[in-house]
């Protein structure tokens, strides 16, 4: 069965390098670039996992995190923080406001593949 993966990115470069990366890798590749493109997909259906970018138009992903965490259609998908934010505290910020993992930009592939698989085990 294909899993279904949101990738939440603003960027257009990033957002199709991450698509073509994970469906080569047979992931069903779902996107948004804001908040307000949300509401329409998850009508539809909902995600086995997604990937947020934390700086987005508008809201934040660590604000569009804790929104999802408080709604109870989406509160149980896992989220992964892919962000350039890679200070002191940003990954523990991300944790805080929902993320169940981390990753920063420029993504180590591996490394998130990896991640995701962990999330998604049944």
């Amino acid at each position: 069965m294909q899993r279904i993966v949101l990738v939440v990115e603003d960027n257009d470069i990033n957002l199709e390098l991450m698509r073509r990366r994970l469906e080569k890798h047979d992931f069903r590749v779902l996107t948004a670039k804001e908040e307000s493109h949300l509401a329409p997909l998850f009508s539809r259906l909902l995600p086995d996992l997604i990937l947020m970018d934390l700086s987005l138009p508008g809201t934040d992903g660590w604000t569009l995190t804790r929104r999802l965490r408080q709604d109870p259609l989406t509160s149980n998908i896992p989220i992964i923080a892919v962000t350039a934010h890679a200070m002191s505290g940003d990954r523990e910020k991300a944790l805080a406001a929902g993320c169940d993992e981390y990753e920063t930009k420029p993504i180590n592939f591996s490394a998130l593949l990896h991640k995701m698989n962990d999330l998604l085990l049944p």
